[in-house]
């Protein structure tokens, strides 16, 4: 018990020395108990991960991401589950909703960060995985985001998706209209793959 105190004071430490030292600013509450997933957006820049982290240690949290599953085999299998890594295996007939939605479904307080526009290169879309999770475990989404303007990382509101992905997605863009990544140039359009294919 003493080992996990000592080890969340030190992380506490890290993630306040992180934000002191690049001059950033935390604006997120203590996330509520349950399941959810945390979107993390815009993702233009490696260092968005340092930000996550230093949101992550000081409101003393475990998050967990997803990973190709051969990212798993030893000798590093146990150090990536360790991290929080959840193993995804793509060539599964279960597909990669289904998997995570299992994980949702097999465990009570999991956060699963991801970033949804999937590259740190700019697309036309964002990734549809997340929403359809959200939809397929029944899990509402946190609002999570990196504001390099004003050099802010936090989270806004818990947005349970309805399923009407118009409405659910221009809440979405909303929200995340007027925040910039590293570099503002390499933001993916926030829209999924099935708006634009219904035009």
């Amino acid at each position: 018990m003493l080992k996990t105190k000592r080890s969340g004071v030190i992380k506490l430490f890290l993630g306040r020395l992180w934000l002191r030292i690049t001059g950033w600013e935390l604006k997120a509450d203590q996330p509520p108990h349950g399941n959810f997933l945390l979107i993390c957006a815009p993702h233009t820049s490696n260092w968005d991960f340092g930000y996550l982290l230093a949101f992550m240690f000081i409101r003393r949290i475990e998050v967990s991401w997803m990973g190709k599953h051969t990212l798993f085999k030893k000798p590093f299998g146990t150090f990536m589950k360790w991290l929080g890594g959840i193993p995804v295996d793509r060539r599964k007939t279960h597909g990669v909703v289904d998997q995570i939605a299992d994980h949702f479904q097999s465990r009570e307080n999991l956060i699963i960060a991801i970033a949804p526009e999937g590259t740190r290169r700019k697309t036309d879309h964002w990734k549809s995985g997340f929403y359809h999770i959200a939809l397929r475990a029944k899990v509402p989404l946190l609002l999570g985001y990196l504001d390099y303007v004003n050099k802010i990382v936090g989270t806004g509101p818990i947005f349970t998706p309805t399923g009407n992905i118009k409405y659910d997605m221009d809440v979405i863009r909303d929200f995340y209209k007027d925040f910039r990544g590293a570099h503002p140039e390499d933001e993916s359009d926030i829209t999924l793959r099935e708006e634009l294919s219904r035009g």
